[in-house]
């Protein structure tokens, strides 16, 4: 590691993440999953939680190449059946409004060859098990943040041209550090004023309450309707106990959820999807009356077809999100196959499940309330990104009026 100041800086990223990003208090429960090469890490994120009040810390370690070996030559019945213990210990941490940290560093490519049928199977046992949990993230029950660490196989495919691995895990780690303002003076104040950028917008966007909205760019020619009392949000949100936290670090969105009935044209992904340690490229989705009819890939076409197909309620969107152009992560001229990274580089839209908190008065409706309110309802949610220079992007009122949103991947309201 020749990064300048490197421990000094990853304290300050530790330190932001715990008290912004899942905002820590006084007795709270905190579950960090994490690589197990990134040990270290860990350490500085469990003294700052625990400096920060936090009654218990649980570390959970990830090892990708362990994972793999399990995809690959695990008993089939074993693979595709979550054991009662694992559903358990989530329920158990549920009670406690346990906070979650995710932090991630996957090579990207880390399951590609697995057998895509026991690939998607297991990712689909997983996520029915462990519904519980995943409804009420969505629901903001409980603080989540999930954030990067730098990997040797995942820099490589970022930084391709830089002659060692120390090099290009350093100027991954350098990215990391730029794109959460970790060089500046005062992170968490960096922060702050952002944040007040980006919700500044989402007031704007929810004063309309736009029936629809129109996408117009190479490739892409897409109206999506918009549920009624949608809501707009960006960097910081509430957890039920009127908590504040970010989600996502880096961020540069504003989002909410379309009304998954109605979606009619076609969209082209304009920068590559890992899924499910898998890279897909060149992607396009055909919609009518909100539903995929058609979807293709130049890279990985198996696996989006797999996820698309196989799980219940991915025929269908359940986020929209709008990202300039401009933004410090696309001006990097990176490409991070990432989503963490990617899609806050430019527009993008979710297969699957949309969150509670995107319709007033969501957080307290049953699945039924919402599915009938619009909000797509799914054991999948999965980000692709179709944003570029080259987008228009158009709000339509319930009276028929056109307000331009973006011009040229760029705000225009």
């Amino acid at each position: 590691m020749v990064l300048p100041n490197f421990k000094e800086n990853l304290e300050k990223y530790a330190n932001l993440l715990i008290t912004k990003g899942v905002n820590i208090q006084k007795g709270h429960t905190l579950i960090i999953a994490i690589a197990v090469e990134h040990h270290y890490l860990a350490s500085l994120l469990t003294e700052k939680a625990y400096q920060a009040g936090a009654a218990e810390v649980v570390v959970d370690y990830i090892d990708d190449k362990i994972a793999r070996q399990r995809l690959l030559h695990a008993d089939y019945e074993r693979l595709v059946n979550v054991p009662d213990y694992l559903v358990e210990k989530s329920n158990y941490f549920l009670e406690k409004n346990a906070s979650r940290l995710f932090v991630r560093s996957s090579d990207p490519n880390a399951f590609a060859g697995v057998d895509s049928k026991r690939l998607s199977e297991a990712t689909k046992a997983t996520a029915i098990a462990l519904e519980k949990q995943r409804a009420a993230s969505q629901a903001n029950k409980f603080s989540w943040n999930l954030v990067a660490a730098s990997s040797p196989e995942w820099a490589a495919m970022v930084f391709p041209d830089l002659a060692t691995e120390e090099e290009q895990v350093d100027a991954l780690w350098d990215a990391i550090f730029k794109m959460n303002r970790i060089y500046e003076e005062d992170p968490i104040k960096a922060w702050d004023d952002h944040q007040a950028k980006l919700e500044a917008k989402a007031k704007l966007l929810n004063d309309y309450q736009f029936d629809a909205l129109h996408y117009t760019a190479p490739g892409t020619d897409l109206t999506l309707g918009m549920p009624e009392n949608h809501l707009w949000e960006a960097a910081g949100s509430k957890n039920a106990q009127g908590e504040e936290f970010i989600a996502n670090m880096p961020t540069e969105e504003v989002f909410t959820a379309p009304d998954y009935r109605r979606a009619d044209g076609y969209v082209s992904s304009t920068k590559p999807l890992s899924y499910a340690g898998v890279v897909i490229e060149g992607m396009t989705f055909t919609f009518k009356d909100g539903q995929i009819t058609e979807v293709t890939a130049q890279k990985g076409e198996e696996t989006i077809k797999r996820l698309v197909e196989e799980n219940d309620g991915a025929r269908s969107l359940g986020e929209v999100a709008l990202v300039p152009h401009k933004t410090p992560i696309s001006l990097s001229g990176l490409t991070f196959f990432n989503t963490l990274f990617d899609e806050n580089a430019s527009n993008h839209l979710a297969i699957g499940a949309a969150y509670a908190f995107s319709l007033k008065g969501g957080t307290e409706m049953s699945q039924e309330e919402l599915k009938a309110a619009g909000l797509n309802r799914s054991t999948a949610h999965v980000d692709f990104m179709i944003g570029s220079d080259k987008m228009d992007i158009d709000g339509i009122t319930k009276d028929g009026q056109v307000v331009p949103i973006f011009r040229g991947g760029e705000w225009a309201i």
